[in-house]
């Protein structure tokens, strides 16, 4: 889970407007664990430097609240997109799409069979979602986005899995067994015959 990725966008090729709502690598990095969504024929930051606008997103569904952000190409089309989980930093995620603009109305999840059609439609146009949790990382001179897999915890993926699922996204995910886990596995200690009782 150490391999490094890393990015480099090119500013001067950005529209002006889309410069005064970008996120830096800096902003990206105090997230801390997000699930990204990439496109298959892509690396795991290909969006990041093909995008040239970004917007919030919330959806909802029986299972709760879903936040994003997506980033679209010249051609207006979702290339890269990172989810808010349990392992991510809210207030770093608050304060970053404060400075976001919403996404469009028709952008919402909507119903099942939208995002039925979407699917279908991204499948055969070639544009299948993978996915993987990624940190990460600003690099010394600023304009560099690096990243790193990471491990979720065990709400984190199951988050990430329901999404995956909505998505219709391919991929394997970690997941960090942690001390808790470890614990709760192992056999209650005995405790000696000899120790007072505390009455509370």
């Amino acid at each position: 889970m150490s391999r490094a990725l890393s990015a480099r966008r090119l500013s001067s090729f950005l529209p002006h407007h889309a410069l005064q709502a970008w996120p830096t690598p800096a902003q990206l990095a105090a997230l801390g664990t997000v699930l990204c969504l990439y496109h298959a024929d892509s690396s795991e930051l290909g969006g990041w430097r093909q995008a040239v606008s970004v917007h919030a997103c919330q959806g909802v569904d029986s299972e709760g609240l879903r936040e994003s952000l997506c980033f679209l190409d010249g051609r207006g089309r979702c290339v890269w997109r990172l989810y808010l989980l349990p392992d991510s930093d809210f207030l770093a995620w608050d304060r970053l799409v404060a400075s976001l603009p919403p996404g469009p109305e028709h952008d919402a999840e909507g119903s099942v069979g939208a995002r039925l059609w979407r699917r279908l439609a991204g499948h055969l146009g070639g544009q299948r979602w993978r996915l993987c949790a990624l940190r990460l990382h600003a690099a010394d001179d600023g304009s560099t986005l690096a990243a790193s897999l990471s491990t979720l915890s065990s709400l984190g993926a199951a988050t990430a899995r329901r999404i995956a699922r909505l998505e219709g996204a391919e991929g394997e995910l970690s997941i960090d067994d942690c001390c808790c886990a470890d614990a709760a596995r192992r056999p209650a200690p005995r405790i000696p015959g000899d120790l007072p009782l505390v009455r509370l």
